[in-house]
């Protein structure tokens, strides 16, 4: 069985305008460098165009399960999320976050995921492509 823990962190703010929240697959807190199926950890952070927050991390325990079982897990645990940037992903894994209207991204180079965020911000305070928009309305 799998089992997913979540710590959210709770803030007494507005989030004036669009925001999104986006998950970071990563192996040491700091570089998107995690396959989303062995990704032990996800680094959660509530984005928009002015202000941008780490909120949380989302752990998963694999236990027993198999592969379906840790791809839906996974994918459940992170249903509120618009995007999920992570260092490789499976397409079978691609498909069942979009069909949860999630937005797999590949890090091709491991990149921090602060100079991620910081590139995020900077898009959305131009004009984002639609699909862009469209995730940020998810929230």
């Amino acid at each position: 069985m799998i089992r997913t823990r979540r710590l959210d962190i709770v803030r007494d703010t507005d989030n004036k305008g669009l925001t999104m929240k986006v998950a970071f697959a990563s192996t040491d807190k700091i570089h998107i460098d995690e396959h989303f199926g062995k990704a032990r950890e996800f680094y959660l952070w509530e984005i928009g165009p002015e202000k941008a927050e780490f909120s949380g991390v989302l752990q998963v325990d694999e236990g027993e399960g198999d592969t379906d079982d840790r791809i839906e897990a996974r994918s459940a645990a992170l249903a509120d999320c618009a995007l999920v940037y992570v260092g490789q992903i499976g397409g079978p894994a691609a498909a069942r976050l979009v069909a949860k209207r999630i937005h797999p991204l590949k890090s091709k180079t491991a990149e921090p995921i602060t100079e991620v965020v910081e590139k995020l911000q900077q898009v959305l305070q131009g004009n984002p492509p639609p699909w862009l928009h469209k995730a940020m309305q998810k929230n």
